[in-house]
C-alpha cells in the first residue's frame, strides 16, 4: 500500500513537469499522512489544473462520512468493479506529484521504515482517483485515493504491493476521461519496472505524521537492487551507512488521523 509520501522539489519544477497552469507556492512535505490536503492534478475542459484534494476518497454516496472507512488506496486489479471506485476511473482520474514515498517492512517484533524513490532521483506522478463529496447542507470535499498494483520483484522484498506511477510520457493518456471510458489507461495500472525505484532506511521518527521534516529521512542503511547473473533474478544487497540519528528514539509507532482501507 502507500500510506505517506514526500513532496520536496521546487513548485515551480512540478509545474514544469506537470504542465498545470496555476502558480501554487508550498513547502516541501516530507511526511505526508492520510487526512491532509495533498497537491493533486487534474484536467477541467480539456486543460490541466493544481488542485489540493484530502488525501482519503469519500465516494458521493456516501451518507454520513463518520461511519464510513477511508479509502486511501485503490486496487488496480479491483478499480473498475468497486462501487467506490468504478465512477472514477472513467471520470475522475488524475496524477498526485511526489518525490517518493514510505513502505514498512517487518523486521522481527519490530516494522522498519523505508524510503523509496525514483533512481534517477527525479518526481514521479502517482495515479490518483478523485472524487467530490457533497454533504446535506451543500458543503463540498474533494477527496483522492492512490492506485497501489502488485509489486515488481525487486520493491516485493518491502511490500507486495506499490503505488501506481504514470510516466510523463503517459500524463496525458491517464488524466484524458473525455471518452468516459477506463479499457484506454488500465495497462497503466502496473508496478514500476525492475530497478526503476531504490530505497534505504530512515529513522522510526517518520512513523510520527507530525515529524515532518528533513530529519526523518536521513539514511540508516542503503539498499540497491542488481540483477542476479546466475540465475536472472534479482537480489537485494545491503551497505550500511554510518548513522547520523543515532540519538533519535526509535519507540515511535506507525500512526494516522483516521480509520484507513484499501478496497
Amino acid at each position: 500500500m502507500c500510506g505517506r509520501f514526500v513532496i520536496t522539489s521546487p513548485p515551480a519544477a512540478l509545474r514544469q513537469i506537470f504542465g498545470y497552469i496555476e502558480q501554487p507556492n508550498f513547502p516541501p512535505r516530507h511526511n505526508i499522512a492520510p487526512t491532509q490536503p495533498i497537491p493533486v492534478v487534474i484536467v477541467e475542459n480539456g486543460i490541466r489544473h493544481f488542485r489540493l484534494m484530502r488525501w482519503g476518497l469519500l465516494p458521493a454516496w456516501v451518507k454520513d462520512p463518520r461511519k464510513f472507512t477511508l479509502l486511501i488506496n485503490a486496487r488496480a486489479e479491483t478499480v473498475k468493479e468497486k462501487p467506490a471506485f468504478k465512477n472514477a476511473i472513467k471520470r475522475r482520474r488524475c496524477l498526485i506529484p511526489a518525490d517518493g514515498y514510505y513502505e514498512w517492512q517487518a523486521s522481527g517484533t519490530r516494522k522498519r521504515p523505508y524510503f523509496i524513490h525514483r533512481r534517477d532521483g527525479a518526481p514521479t506522478g502517482l495515479a490518483g482517483l478523485a472524487e467530490t463529496w457533497i454533504g446535506p447542507n451543500g458543503e463540498e470535499l474533494d477527496t483522492v485515493a492512490i492506485v497501489t498494483a502488485p509489486a515488481s520483484a525487486d520493491l516485493a522484498v518491502l511490500h507486495p504491493r506499490v503505488p501506481v506511477t504514470i510516466e510523463p510520457g503517459d500524463f496525458e493518456r491517464w488524466l484524458d476521461c473525455s471518452d468516459d471510458n477506463a479499457e484506454t489507461v488500465m495497462a497503466l495500472l502496473v508496478a514500476p519496472g525492475e530497478g526503476c525505484f531504490v530505497w534505504h532506511q530512515i529513522s522510526t521518527r517518520v512513523n510520527r505524521a507530525a515529524n515532518d521534516d528533513a530529519v526523518g529521512v536521513t539514511v540508516v542503511a542503503e539498499h540497491c537492487f542488481r540483477p542476479s547473473k546466475q540465475h536472472g533474478h534479482g537480489r537485494v544487497h545491503a551497505a550500511a551507512q554510518t548513522a547520523t540519528i543515532d540519538t533519535i528514539n526509535e519507540a515511535g509507532t506507525e500512526c494516522v488521523d483516521a480509520p484507513i482501507g484499501i478496497h
